[in-house]
């Protein structure tokens, strides 16, 4: 797990790659799902939560057609702290949230599968798959099925209407 320090100066160092990083940095490892921890310089008390609910903020402030926390939900949020026995909001919001990515990951996968299937791109594989099969059909010439073939040959002396016992199968 990468360890991520943070100085008395705000400043983010990343252990790992040697160098102060930002909450757009920490950002992009949350979406590549790279595990982190923050921890104080000094005191190593784990300061994840806190850089995590820094970085949402930074979102909701960046862009307001993007917004997640309404104002009436953070309200409710709060009033949940407030409870004498508050739900067990965690869990639940953590699994819904896991189950709309997931759906959401599915949805894009199945999106871009459409679009590599175009009614003209199915189209034009179906014509080229016609032409395979009339090129293969065309550079075969004299081949016929003698499955159909159904008329006797010349050499063949047998009534098609004969009911002689000597050519039936014995049972």
């Amino acid at each position: 797990m990468r360890v991520i320090r943070k100085y008395a100066n705000r400043r983010l160092y990343d252990t790992q790659q040697s160098r102060y990083v930002t909450l757009e940095d920490l950002r992009r490892l949350i979406i590549e799902e790279e595990p982190f921890r923050v921890e104080d310089a000094k005191s190593r008390e784990d300061l994840t939560r806190t850089i995590l609910l820094s970085i949402i903020i930074e979102q909701e402030q960046a862009d307001s057609e993007a917004e997640v926390f309404s104002n009436d939900l953070l309200a409710q949020l709060i009033r949940v702290y407030d409870m004498t026995s508050p739900l067990p909001l965690s869990r639940y919001l953590e699994q819904g949230t896991q189950l709309m990515l997931e759906q959401q990951k599915r949805m894009q996968s199945q999106w871009k599968q459409a679009m590599r299937n175009t009614p003209l791109e199915f189209m034009r594989e179906l014509a080229e798959e016609n032409m395979r099969f009339w090129q293969k059909t065309l550079n075969q010439p004299g081949q016929v099925d003698d499955s159909e073939d159904t008329t006797p040959s010349e050499g063949d002396n047998r009534d098609t209407n004969d009911t002689n016992d000597d050519n039936k199968p014995s049972s």
